[in-house]
């Protein structure tokens, strides 16, 4: 027998969780019936979720043997969810997607075809087009991938989902990277191994909003920039030159016409242009560097990526008692 186990990170899933087990379900029976070995076991992370969605995993849980669910003492991102899942999963295959069906279950078969014989580590689904986002956003999402893949030695691919199914040793290999501060999209590429990418069309959400604001989008992407490239560091180095650069040339320029044309130098004005630059730039430059410290920072203090309050276990014993 191989269990296959399906990871669902879920914040604020309320209204979206039914839809999202009646789909599963029917993939589930769907792939069973194809191969009779298969076993599988459904592991929700709720990530603090403020809404009914907790309510709703303890009631799944209770009916069905093969729900699992772990629940944060809060929310610790989408990231941590997901690597409490697979730090938890059992299975000899191990699944990640959104309860959203933005990620279609009806893919499951077609991924499992594809790793099943041995022939790839990993199936994962592609976007081919951002159907339902704002050009703003996606403008920005596509330019975050070109420069990623220019500044980084790690190539992320354009579209690339979440949704992934994976062999346990690929699985165990994403485990092995500790990291406190973690980037999953770059993570995924960084261990290798081979991948089929599966293109399709953007599926909106089923039910419900996504919890992803442009801000928030916009600050995981710095934190994949500052995962996996060290371009930002050697981008100050460069400015530091540049900046010494201009300012010698000035000097040179000034002298030249202070001396052979007699012209007077502008005092005021040239100083505080200077200053306002020159300071600009400083602070670009520390930031930058804070960046990195901040990182390591919190990489030297070996928190826990998670925090667990709740499980199906502990649930169940509760009822029991």
């Amino acid at each position: 027998m191989s269990l296959i186990s399906i990871i669902v990170p879920c914040y604020n899933e309320e209204a979206v969780l039914p839809l999202f087990y009646e789909e599963i379900q029917k993939v589930m029976e769907q792939m069973r019936t194809e191969h009779s070995h298969l076993t599988f076991e459904l592991l929700f992370i709720d990530d603090g979720s403020k809404d009914k969605t907790l309510a709703l995993l303890r009631e799944m849980a209770l009916k069905d043997q093969r729900v699992r669910y772990i629940s944060f003492s809060r929310n610790f991102g989408k990231e941590a969810g997901m690597f409490a899942g697979l730090e938890n999963a059992k299975g000899d295959y191990v699944v990640v997607m959104d309860a959203d069906l933005q990620h279609p279950p009806a893919f499951l078969p077609q991924m499992y075809n594809y790793v099943k014989d041995g022939e790839y580590d990993c199936a994962t689904t592609r976007r081919v087009s951002r159907k339902g986002e704002s050009k703003i956003r996606s403008a920005f999402a596509r330019t975050f991938y070109k420069i990623m893949n220019k500044i980084s030695q790690t190539e992320i691919v354009d579209g690339a989902q979440d949704f992934r199914f994976m062999t346990r040793q690929m699985v165990d290999s994403i485990l092995s990277m500790r990291e406190y501060n973690r980037f999953s999209k770059g993570i995924f590429s960084w261990v290798g191994f081979k991948v089929r990418y599966i293109e399709y069309e953007n599926v909106e959400r089923a039910a419900g909003t996504t919890a992803w604001s442009f801000w928030g989008l916009f600050r995981y992407s710095l934190e994949g920039i500052f995962a996996f490239s060290t371009a930002p560091l050697a981008l100050a180095s460069l400015l530091g030159v540049i900046s010494c650069l201009v300012a010698f040339i000035m000097c040179v320029v000034i002298i030249i016409k202070t001396l052979a044309f007699g012209e007077p130098v502008a005092g005021f004005p040239t100083i505080m242009c200077g200053m306002f630059f020159l300071g600009g730039l400083q602070l670009f430059c520390t930031g930058i560097l804070g960046q990195y410290l901040s990182k390591t920072y919190l990489e030297c203090k070996h928190r826990p990526v998670y925090l667990m309050r709740e499980n199906e276990e502990i649930y169940r014993s509760r009822q029991n008692s």
